[in-house]
């Protein structure tokens, strides 16, 4: 576990708070924003190009068919109902584009475990690769293998190390993690009204979206609402999330019984902070998050601990991601990061983002959930 964070520097964070959005009225004005456009910058300072701008025409579709290309997802972890969104989005738009899928690999976080899925994929001399690295330097002698030998590759999120855009790889396509951090910021400061004091369970490893996360959400705290408190952070670094977190909460509140309110850095975090909340008996406690997944709804739905989170779209996500892949298949020029805007989600519209996100109706555990 790790306590008060120092794997980014106070005056990067510092720099950040300038470029958050400029205070509005009130969290509701500011919420309204963030769906109208992208505040995040690509892995390597790139501006975002919209997910709108990518299309195929009906002869590009008809030459990628002719190809019979296949196609490998190797996820950094596959336990979370955004990889299999993800998952979901590109094996749909694959089809659709007539490009097999081979393989789909989960390397349950370790970079050491994704090497070997890429080296196993590699000697099935798969056309396209699409994958989320999980760690930028320790897996990058394996992307660039498979750069060097043809494949075309599609990143989400984040990008190995040395490698660049147009050249070793397609490009990048992720949600607005920076903006989906600003949104949880403002929905925590709605349900505490302006005023209290919070703890921070954050992500302990150089991973670029969770990084923005959690420099969006203080940044957005320091400079919106001065009447909250960050009184203690901790870290988790994996795989058990959902069991680091619910100690690193359990020890927070345990300190600091005056907190209010856990920000946790996705879904899965949130769990084991809502497991924390429930073995301290604080039914008041106020957690915002990142990331749609189904127990986190289910709490919103009964209005219980969740009050709000910033949503990633991760099945419109996947479909880019294919669809860049045929760029690359045809040689077309594509931009370097495409990013798809932060959804803020409440109790209030729960049900329309659960659409939005996952491209289906919200699960029956969620509908049955909802409580007036």
């Amino acid at each position: 576990m790790i306590t008060r964070r120092s794997l980014f520097g106070g005056a990067a964070l510092l720099a950040l708070m300038t470029t958050v959005m400029p205070a509005f009225a009130g969290p509701d004005e500011a919420l309204a924003k963030l769906v109208e456009t992208v505040l995040s910058k690509g892995p390597n300072g790139e501006d975002p190009s919209p997910a709108s701008s990518i299309t195929l025409t009906d002869d590009e579709l008809a030459k990628i068919k002719e190809m019979k290309a296949t196609a490998a997802i190797v996820m950094h972890y596959g336990g979370n109902d955004w990889s299999r969104a993800q998952i979901n989005g590109l094996q749909t738009q694959f089809a659709a584009m007539g490009i097999e899928v081979i393989a789909v690999t989960d390397a349950g976080f370790k970079p050491e475990k994704q090497v070997a899925d890429l080296e196993t994929i590699m000697a099935q001399n798969p056309s396209i690769i699409v994958s989320i690295p999980t760690d930028p330097t320790a897996t990058a002698t394996a992307y660039k293998a498979a750069a060097a030998a043809g494949i075309k590759i599609v990143f989400m999120d984040n990008v190995a190390a040395g490698m660049t855009a147009g050249t070793d790889y397609v490009s990048v396509v992720s949600a607005d993690n920076y903006g989906n951090g600003v949104a949880a910021a403002h929905l925590m400061a709605k349900a505490l009204n302006g005023a209290g004091n919070i703890g921070l369970v954050f992500h302990a490893a150089d991973f670029f979206v969770t990084r923005q996360r959690y420099d969006a959400f203080k940044a957005t705290i320091a400079s919106d609402y001065p009447d909250i408190k960050i009184v203690d952070e901790q870290g988790i670094g994996g795989p058990d999330f959902s069991g680091d977190a619910e100690k690193a909460a359990g020890a927070m509140l345990t300190s600091h019984p005056e907190i209010q309110g856990i920000w946790a850095v996705w879904d899965v975090p949130a769990e084991g902070v809502i497991s924390a909340a429930r073995n301290a008996g604080r039914d008041d406690l106020i957690i915002t998050t990142v990331d749609l997944g189904e127990n986190v709804a289910i709490s919103m739905a009964q209005n219980g601990f969740v009050k709000g989170l910033g949503a990633q779209r991760p099945y419109d996500a996947g479909v880019v991601e294919a669809m860049l892949a045929g760029y690359g298949l045809l040689g077309k020029s594509a931009p370097a990061f495409v990013a798809l805007p932060a959804l803020p989600v409440s109790h209030d519209n729960l049900l329309d983002a659960w659409t939005q996100v996952y491209s289906t109706e919200a699960t029956d555990n969620v509908k049955n959930s909802m409580a007036n």
